[in-house]
């Protein structure tokens, strides 16, 4: 691991808070724009919180705790995260995490047959696993941390066993919850949270960030990410081109009026998460919703010339109405479904509301 760091956009924000620790509240909510980096300002937050010799509030990078931080071995530092995060971000499976404390590696089953999938909720079992660590003094006498994220993964169970705690909080600890959709969560949690909205980067600062990373093209990446560069990072990662492959393939060839090979698209597509691919047609969707009323595209410039010539002579009410619709399906995408026939019903139905709009028949002279 490497020392937490705020990201540029973040750090005026994270020195003016943190200035006020005197008075600070026992449970944060920080929220704002998915993909603008709401982890990393936990995980600086709370660095800055337990180092024992800050530098204008925040982390000095040099000090024990500072050290134990990094290294991911603080005893007064836990992270509560489904299982399928955890490994996510490199947890063993049915590992114990930090000093003990359950981090959300994968269980075996109970037949013993083999793995379960990596659990995507927040249990109430790793909220009630905090207690022991809730009756303990802190080991050097400072604040305690807890960061619990994403808060919208706490299932009713979990969130009200959460809520509870929160209720009569333990001394010297503090909540750091982090969500992307604050509006999803329990109305009761949120009013026992004090909420820390985050701005959201600038084009330049985001343009900025990625070109330090030493990304070549970053406005094509900042536009697939929708302006949000820690998600344009991780597209980066996983990706040879802002627009898919298959995407591009997809829209040219409609564009040229070609029927798609469907079948053979679904099958492709269908061998990763849903989650990866749904996202990508639903920015689409939202380009070709734009295009068909004149305005300029938002994700995908470098298509910007395909999306117009379909955008021309499809329907607008249907263009309207699949970007509704894979909005819709993108709610289900993470659940356990039959991969490829969801995929092909997805794809079908892309493919039929780009087809040219019927001409109305000639009225009789």
């Amino acid at each position: 691991m490497t020392m937490a760091e705020f990201l540029p956009w973040h750090r005026q924000a994270a020195t003016q808070w943190l200035g006020n620790r005197d008075r600070f509240a026992h449970a944060w909510l920080v929220h704002g724009l998915a993909g603008t980096g709401l982890r990393e300002f936990a995980f600086a937050a709370a660095a800055s919180l337990l180092c024992e010799s800050p530098v204008a509030g925040l982390a000095c990078g040099k000090c024990p705790a500072c050290g134990w931080v990094t290294s991911g071995n603080h005893p007064d530092l836990r992270r509560v995260r489904p299982e399928a995060v955890a490994l996510e971000e490199g947890a063993q499976q049915d590992d114990e995490g930090e000093d003990g404390q359950e981090s959300g590696g994968a269980a075996v089953d109970a037949g013993g047959s083999g793995k379960r999938a990596a659990s995507k909720e927040i249990r109430v079992e790793q909220i009630r696993a905090l207690e022991p660590w809730f009756n303990n003094a802190t080991h050097r006498g400072g604040w305690r941390v807890a960061l619990l994220y994403p808060a919208e993964a706490l299932n009713a169970i979990s969130g009200n066993a959460l809520l509870k705690v929160l209720e009569e909080p333990p001394p010297s600890t503090v909540f750091l919850i982090v969500a992307d959709a604050p509006d999803r969560l329990l109305p009761t949690l949120l009013s026992r949270c004090r909420r820390l909205p985050l701005p959201t980067p600038t084009h330049d600062q985001a343009r900025g960030w990625l070109q330090a990373q030493g990304v070549a093209s970053p406005d094509d990446w900042l536009a697939a990410a929708g302006g949000a560069p820690i998600l344009a990072a991780k597209l980066i990662a996983n990706q040879t081109a802002a627009s898919p492959d298959w995407l591009g393939g997809l829209l040219r060839g409609l564009a040229q009026g070609a029927s798609p090979d469907i079948g053979t698209l679904a099958d492709a597509v269908s061998k990763q998460p849903a989650i990866d691919w749904i996202d990508p047609l639903h920015r689409l969707c939202v380009d070709l919703t734009l295009a068909s009323h004149g305005l300029a595209v938002r994700y995908y410039p470098a298509l910007a010339a395909q999306s117009a010539s379909i955008a021309q002579r499809a329907d607008c009410a249907a263009l309207a109405e699949l970007a509704h619709y894979v909005q819709q399906q993108r709610r289900v995408a993470g659940h356990p479904l039959a991969a490829k026939l969801f995929a092909h019903a997805v794809l079908q139905r892309m493919a039929t509301a780009c087809r040219p709009a019927r001409s109305a028949p000639a009225l009789p002279s």
